[in-house]
């Protein structure tokens, strides 16, 4: 066991402030991602949105935010972070005005798509100013600690506000929300922030922009329209096949490349490549279990969305819990140590799920598994990016913080569409063998729980071996 570190020095005021407000648009763009699921019923409704297309309320934004991270993050490094932050505030607010006074479906897409463009120019600057900014061991660890925390509850907390002001104020107050966040934000950061870029700027990786960001496109795409559309669509397996010959032509042109976007060099550095997959997989499985907990308490137990936002504020509470102490446990234990233990409580208390049934104490079990599971969880996240932005240097800590926002992006991305798809494949056999909606519901989310659970596992395993030595 590693030795026990000294206490953090307490920040100063100036860089609480900055540590607050790039948080607070790490939690706006987390929020933003999931404050519609809940509304998006009532927007269809309102500006006649199909059934079949309520998803590109979700996929408007998940396209551009999850495929122009990695380009965002480099542009910051050579043209100024503290620039593309504000110039991504400032999108990103208007967007969000666009999207509350949206007054058909096209206008209404325009506002989420330029949302998730803003969010893939917010979120690798907003890292890397705060890498940049604290330095690292236990004061970068403490902000990372916050920041990790702050985009889980955002998530969470997405999830619960939505059905409230859906409910209490409509739906455009969902969006209106992030103007009053983004206005917040904008007017405070440019007397905190300072410039930071890199010495020299190097030429921009034009070949490797064009084919990560396609290739993040495609794979993006595909894997959000499966649920709907099943794994089998024309359009979804052409996609994860423009997906990977794109992502294994980048990695063919950085190979080659004298000033690559992304160093395959870094990318080998086993910290760099078991912290972003220990990364992936805590957030694309924590996320689905929210999602097949929705469908559970919902559709089985047939809780309201107001008693089932109540459930998501338990698990927030816990997840805030977790977020506090993993900077001590990651003092006392160290990163790598600290990621697999938060996925290995995440995994066992996703499989205790499994246990649910269509009786009441089914709400309990989620409750209290659940949370323990978010526990966890944030051990994972704080660990994940501390231990994958540890030992660069400040050049390389735009890049780094990409891979890590990516990494995040990416996870809430694609976790509940693969889980979902499951999930609905298995329900829909159930009820063609002649189980009834609930009963068929009740198995397909226990089936996704199942493949949950197994995953986190899994990585757990691969990341204590491939980082044991490093520990």
């Amino acid at each position: 066991m590693a030795p026990e570190a000294a206490p953090a020095p307490r920040l100063t005021r100036r860089a609480g402030l900055i540590l607050f407000l790039l948080c607070a648009a790490q939690f706006a763009v987390a929020l933003d991602f999931s404050i519609l699921n809940v509304a998006l019923p009532a927007i269809g409704t309102d500006l006649g949105l199909g059934q079949a297309d309520l998803q590109w309320g979700v996929t408007a934004f998940a396209l551009p935010s999850g495929g122009f991270l990695l380009l965002f993050g480099r542009i910051a490094d050579l043209y100024g972070r503290r620039r593309l932050f504000l110039a991504g505030l400032t999108l990103f607010t208007a967007a969000s005005l666009l999207a509350t006074l949206a007054w058909d479906p096209a206008s209404f897409l325009a506002g989420r798509a330029l949302q998730g463009l803003a969010a893939a120019a917010i979120v690798p600057s907003g890292m890397s100013l705060l890498t940049t900014t604290f330095r690292e061991g236990s004061e970068r660890d403490r902000a990372l600690g916050v920041s990790g925390l702050l985009l889980s509850l955002g998530f969470t907390t997405g999830m619960l506000l939505g059905g409230v002001l859906t409910q209490s104020l409509g739906w455009r107050s969902t969006m209106a929300l992030n103007v009053v966040m983004g206005l917040g934000v904008l007017l405070s950061a440019p007397g905190l922030l300072t410039e930071s870029r890199l010495p020299e700027r190097p030429r921009l990786d034009l070949p490797g922009a064009v084919t990560i960001t396609g290739g993040l496109l495609a794979l993006i795409y595909a894997l959000s329209t499966a649920a709907d559309s099943g794994f089998g669509a024309a359009d979804v397996l052409a996609g994860l096949v423009v997906g990977v010959v794109l992502l294994a032509a980048f990695v063919v042109v950085e190979s080659r490349s004298a000033e690559p976007l992304v160093s395959l060099r870094m990318l080998r550095r086993p910290t760099v490549a078991w912290g972003n997959a220990g990364g992936l997989v805590t957030f694309s499985m924590m996320s689905s279990v929210v999602f097949l907990s929705t469908l559970y308490l919902q559709q089985v137990l047939d809780l309201s969305p107001g008693a089932s936002g109540l459930v998501f504020g338990v698990m927030g509470l816990a997840a805030a819990g977790g977020g506090m102490l993993a900077p001590k446990l990651v003092g006392r234990l160290g990163a790598h140590r600290t990621l697999v233990l938060g996925l290995a409580v995440q995994a066992v208390f996703t499989a205790a799920l499994l246990a649910v049934g269509t009786g009441s104490a089914g709400t309990w079990l989620v409750v209290v598994a659940g949370s323990v599971a978010c526990f966890g969880h944030l051990f994972a996240i704080v660990a994940y990016s501390i231990t994958a932005t540890s030992g660069l240097a400040d050049e390389e800590q735009g890049l780094a913080t990409g891979l890590v926002t990516s990494t995040q992006q990416v996870g809430i991305t694609v976790g509940i569409p693969v889980l979902s798809a499951i999930a609905a494949s298995r329900s829909e056999a159930l009820r063609a063998a002649g189980d009834g909606f609930a009963t068929a519901t009740l198995g397909g989310v226990r089936l996704g729980l199942g493949v949950d659970a197994a995953a986190v596992a899994a990585i757990a395993l691969l990341v204590w071996l491939g980082l044991r030595r490093r520990a």
